[in-house]
Parts: C-alpha cells; structure tokens; sequence
C-alpha cells in the first residue's frame, strides 16, 4: 500500500510539473521545474528502498542480510539534490523579476496573449 501511494505522488507530482511547464507565463513554467524535480527526488529516494524503522547504516561488521537495512546512498543524493534545486530555483525568480523589470512582461515569448 505505500508503494502505491508513494508511486501516486511521483505521478501527480511530474503530470503537474509537466503541466505547468507547458503555460505560457513564467512564474508557472519556475514552478512546473520544482515540481519536477520533487518528483525525481522522490523518485530517486524510492528506488533506495522504502524501509520503515530500518537503520541506514550497519551497526556491526558481522555478516548481516542487507534486506535489513535501509540504502542511505539515495538519501545523500535527494539532500545534495534538495539544495541544488533551492538555489535553481532562487536564481530563476532573481532572472524572472530582472526580466519582468526589462520586458514588463512575465510571458515566456515576450509577448501578451491577443485577446
């Protein structure tokens, strides 16, 4: 059952992003792209094995089942992506507003939709 729900979210979470990239301000477009990339880190931290109450790191050096423990590889790399994607993100809203300022506009052609 978490497996299922933790699959729902990664779906919902890239059809929103991909959706939002597909809108024609840009605001939504800096949105859709942190949508996105929460759906690969949530992608990438499941593929380490959702193990609930599982230690990520063995506490002996005795021959023990893997399946016991949790893969804290997949949990470094969604920490060192989170913080990646924080700082694309505060650099894509300064180019927004610095292109706002300059265009007066925030669509991604340039140009107002013809009403």
């Amino acid at each position: 059952m978490t497996e299922l729900v933790f699959a729902l979210a990664v779906g919902i979470l890239t059809a929103s992003g991909v959706w939002l990239l597909l809108r024609p301000r840009t605001f939504q477009v800096i949105i859709g792209l942190s949508l996105l990339s929460y759906a690969v880190n949530l992608f990438i931290f499941g593929m380490g094995r959702l193990r609930v109450g599982a230690a990520p790191v063995l506490e002996n050096t005795e021959a023990v089942d893997p399946a016991l423990y949790a893969d804290p590889l997949p949990q470094a790399l969604v920490l060192t992506a989170i913080v990646i994607s924080f700082a694309m993100t505060a650099l894509f809203l300064v180019v927004l507003l610095a292109s706002r300022g300059l265009t007066g506009t925030d669509h991604v052609d340039g140009r107002e939709d013809p009403q």
